[in-house]
Order: structure tokens, then sequence, then C-alpha cells
């Protein structure tokens, strides 16, 4: 509604088409019409807006908000809390102050658990990093081909249980086929999952195996953001595609690189399920790794107290290591630019 005022008398006036609720003032004089016009400024108006979507948009945030509250700020929260306690499920938490962390400095099995890790990691992420690298530049340069990259992409769509369940038939001493044809190449088997030796090697190798697609992929991706010219430029000064690859497309994948890395760290530290489905940790504690060493403080000798401590501790290494490497390798900057 727009009010006019004429003399002392204000009249109204319907607002113009596409400004519903404006409201604006028209000064007129006597015989002379309208001389002026102002309106509210377009700041407030959506401002009034943003208060009124207001309460929907809280309504339709209001599950995740619930959601992240219950399934991860809480837990969080309260894992940080029984780090500080002795807690063994059927007693109520006793506050035992730093007593977890100084055990956790003497505890050698956590000290050699968090060594296999770290081995587990390297191969991890140097095959890992290494092998999508060029799957996803053969995908780029070479095919096409949407068949191929769904069929790289297969093994991360299967479950971590099912891929060591898989492997650990294949890899069988005596029914495997990988055993099977060992035997006829050299004459004898491998015990990949019984030897110590082999222990963590084999297991890193099924994680490349499971996770390469989806890394592939995400670097296939970052292939795509690199413009052609670039590669013309290489060939009319006469580079070959080895001298290219190592000069052009590493350097520009820079930040798709160091995301991968920082993945394939992050998802190497968190392996449980395929050790636990494999060896157990086994054969002596060969393969025990880090959070396998948790699980069974917390759900077979039921010290959640404990548990709760190194989890705390593999938490905060994550977070050093993460930053680490974001800031090394400089993440947030690209050669396109």
């Amino acid at each position: 509604m727009v009010v006019t005022s004429q003399g002392n008398h204000a009249t109204p006036v319907k607002p113009r088409p596409g400004e519903p609720g404006a409201v604006a003032t028209t000064a007129t004089s006597p015989g002379k019409g309208p001389t002026r016009k102002t309106r509210r400024p377009a700041a407030t108006r959506s401002a009034a807006a943003r208060r009124r979507d207001l309460p929907v948009a809280l309504l339709l945030i209001l599950p995740a908000v619930v959601g992240f509250a219950t399934f991860y700020a809480y837990p969080t929260l309260r894992g940080i809390y029984l780090s500080f306690t002795d807690f063994h499920v059927l007693t109520p938490p006793q506050w035992v102050g730093l007593a977890n962390f100084r055990e956790l400095f003497g505890d050698d099995v956590f000290w050699h658990s968090l060594l296999v890790t770290v081995y587990f990691v390297l191969l991890s992420v140097g095959f890992g990093t290494a092998i999508s690298l060029v799957t996803a530049v053969v995908l780029h340069r070479v095919t096409r081909s949407s068949v191929l990259r769904g069929v790289i992409l297969l093994p991360f769509l299967i479950s971590n249980v099912i891929a060591a369940l898989v492997w650990q038939w294949m890899l069988d001493p005596t029914l495997g086929i990988v055993n099977i044809a060992l035997k006829h190449l050299t004459g004898h088997s491998i015990l990949f999952f019984g030897s110590g030796g082999w222990a963590i090697p084999s297991l890193a190798a099924i994680s490349v195996w499971k996770w390469m697609g989806y890394y592939a992929l995400l670097i296939f991706a970052g292939l795509q953001t690199i413009p052609s010219t670039i590669y013309e430029a290489g060939r009319v000064d006469g580079a070959s595609e080895a001298q290219m690859f190592r000069r052009l497309t590493v350097p520009l994948l820079r930040p798709i690189l160091v995301m991968v890395v920082v993945l394939t760290v992050i998802n190497s530290f968190q392996v449980f399920d395929i050790v636990q489905v494999t060896t157990e940790g086994g054969p002596a504690n060969a393969s025990n790794v880090l959070q396998m060493y948790i699980y069974r403080k917390a759900f077979r000798q039921f010290d959640f107290g404990y548990a709760a401590t190194m989890s705390l501790a593999l938490f905060a290494l994550l977070i050093a290591v993460t930053f680490t490497q974001l800031r090394l390798a400089r993440a947030n900057e690209s050669d396109l630019n």
C-alpha cells in the first residue's frame, strides 16, 4: 500500500506490480501534483524476508542437527570424558584424571600397534596414490569408456567385509587361486595372512584394491580441469608423454593429489574390518593395528576408559597429520592460477 499525502490528507495508493507490501510516500503540493516518492531500501525488504524464512529454514535443518548431535557430537564429548575415567561398563565411571594417559605412554602394545598402523598407512598411501594416478591418466589420455570407469569403481561399491572375505579365500594357502598359481610357477605357496612379514603387505593390497577406483575417479575429475592447450603447447615444444606427465600433469594436480593422500591416510589409520575378518591382529600381533587394539580393550576386556584414551590419542594424531599435510603441500594453491 502506498500512502500519498496531499495537504493535510493522506490518500492510499495501490503499490506497483512486482512490489507487494512496498511502503512509499509521495509528497504533493496543491495544484502541482506529486513531487517526489521515497521507498523502503531493498536491504530492509530482504532482511524482513529473511526473518520470515528463518523458522522454515530452522525446521528444515533440524533433522540434520539432531542427527549430528546424537551420533557425532554427543559420542565425541562422551568419549573425551571417559578417557579421564576408569570405566568397565558394570560400574559407574570413576574420575582418574591423567592416569590413563600415563598408562598409555608406558604401554608397549600401544606403541607396537601404532608402528604397525604407520607401516600399513605408508604402504597404502604410496601404492594406492601411485596406482590411482596412473589409472586416472590412462582413463583420461587413452580411453573415455564409461564401462571401464564403472568396472574400476566396482570394488569401491563392495563392503569391506565382503572384500576381505573374497581375498581371504583367494589367498588361502591350500585352496586359494593365487597360491594355486604360485605352486605351478614356483613350486611352493605363501602364507599371506599367516606370516608376520606378509600380513601387513597383504592387508595393504586389499585396501589399495578396494579404494583405488574411487581415488582414480577423483583424480580423473581433476584431470578434466586441466586445459588441453597446455598439452598442445607441450607437444609443440617436443615434450614426450612421460615428460608432460612429470612436468605438467602432476604439478597441476597438486590440490587433488593432496586431497587423495589426506583421505587415504585417514582411512588407513582407521582400518579395522579387513583386519578383523582376515587376521584378527595375528600372527603374534604382526597385524595388530591400533583400531584392533582399541576394539580388544573396549569389547573384550571391557576397559572402556582406556580404550577412549587411545581413541582420543588417535584423533589428535589424525588432526596433526592432516594439518601438516595440508600446510606442507600447499593444498589451497594450484599452478593453474
